[in-house]
């Protein structure tokens, strides 16, 4: 008899301790892609966007005479250097790193391949985020339930002048890049900790 009360109660006791932990053990709500990219978005929205930097190859300096965003000022004798000044419309547009309105173009032959100036952007411009893939459980510190999920930052270039624009997408400009975005569970709602 007292073996039985004895098993009874383990019995009761486990089914108990079962119930406990399933309870314990809600599963996460789902994070789609929608959901992470309203997320990432929502952060870049919230993040001031700043000028960008545009590099101008040999393509983009006869481009931007012809846009008359600057013109050349000084010829050297060698006939491929030269210095340029920017014009009221290129000073509304871009700005140098050096501050100024006149830059040198010193390249090491004609049509040098790798030569080129980095200039910034005036207006402000923000990030996008699109094509998020590959969401997946993770482990962060300072957290149980996590995930991760890989996606493709832009650099938004709506309102850029149609020229500056065509000298933005020449070679060596780097407009949109792979990023991972990491999330959290908070409560029943998934947020944003990170994108690196």
């Amino acid at each position: 008899m007292k073996n039985t009360l004895n098993l009874k109660f383990f019995g009761v006791m486990a089914l108990a301790g079962a119930g406990l932990i399933l309870a314990g053990c809600k599963s996460a709500p789902e994070l789609t892609p929608a959901q992470a990219l309203t997320l990432i978005q929502a952060k870049y929205d919230a993040t001031p966007a700043t000028g960008y930097n545009i590099v101008v190859d040999d393509q983009g300096m006869g481009e931007g005479v012809v846009a008359k965003y600057w013109l050349g000022m000084k010829r050297y004798p060698n006939g491929y250097w030269a210095d340029f000044k920017l014009t009221p419309e290129g000073a509304k547009l871009v700005k140098l790193p050096g501050g100024g309105d006149v830059f040198q173009w010193h390249p090491d032959k004609p049509k040098d391949p790798v030569y080129s100036v980095t200039l910034t952007t005036v207006a402000p411009h923000a990030l996008k985020a699109h094509d998020v893939v590959d969401i997946q459980d993770e482990v962060l510190p300072d957290t149980s339930t996590a995930k991760g999920a890989s996606f493709t930052e832009s650099v938004n270039l709506d309102g850029m002048p149609d020229a500056l624009s065509g000298i933005a997408h020449n070679p060596g400009n780097k407009l949109s890049a792979k990023k991972h975005a990491d999330f959290v569970l908070d409560g029943d709602n998934w947020k944003l900790k990170s994108i690196k």
